[in-house]
């Protein structure tokens, strides 16, 4: 079975090893989850399982997903999401998924969308150097030129200017996992992941080895 979860951020928190080592972790709240759909090389054209997570009024989701989850045997689900697999033998509509299909010292890709900065300057946005501060200076904070002179004209593609910082799809790899409780469906994550409390986080086994 592939190993993928959807889970919730809860925040972070500080545990200790037996040993007294301090590590800070983010707690993910992982399933369960419920296998709403199989997909199938022979009828979708590809291979691929679709699972639901956290339960939903019935009025605030759409008569398609309804009857998907009605399908298999299953109340409407808050988030859908389709996790590619090579072999769908191993799923079947209804099933459940929790965390136990993770152990403390797999390692994983986490991904999720990252907090919302709203509109930025270059030196919140890029880390920018600002300009003199003394009297009279008249640039402080201001991005700088822009463009160049006469030749060529124009501004260079990928110049740092300022935008919408934050609120983008974000994947870090590689993270550790220092504890999971299956009992409570949770996972504790060495480090931090990106997203806001209450956060969609995307669980799975890291396509990297740890060196």
């Amino acid at each position: 079975m592939s190993k993928q979860i959807l889970a919730k951020k809860v925040g972070m928190t500080q545990i200790f090893s037996d040993n007294g080592v301090l590590t800070p972790v983010t707690v993910l709240q992982a399933g369960p989850c419920y296998v709403t759909q199989v997909k199938t090389v022979e009828k979708e054209g590809y291979s691929a399982v679709q699972v639901g997570f956290e339960d939903i009024r019935e009025k605030l989701v759409s008569k398609g997903e309804q009857g998907v989850t009605a399908k298999a045997g299953l109340t409407p689900k808050r988030f859908i999401r389709e996790f590619k697999v090579e072999n769908t033998d191993d799923y079947k509509p209804g099933q459940e998924i929790k965390a136990d299909v993770f152990a403390a010292g797999d390692h994983i890709d986490v991904t999720a969308v990252s907090k919302g900065k709203g509109f930025q300057g270059t030196i919140k946005r890029l880390g920018q150097h600002r300009g003199p501060m003394k009297h009279g200076s008249k640039f402080h904070r201001h991005a700088g030129s822009n463009g160049t002179s006469s030749d060529p004209s124009r501004v260079y593609k990928g110049k740092g200017m300022p935008g919408q910082m934050g609120n983008k799809r974000v994947t870090i790899q590689n993270l550790e996992i220092v504890r999971v409780d299956a009992e409570n469906n949770l996972i504790l994550v060495k480090g931090a992941v990106p997203g806001p409390k209450k956060g969609l986080v995307n669980v799975k086994a890291t396509v990297k080895n740890k060196k």
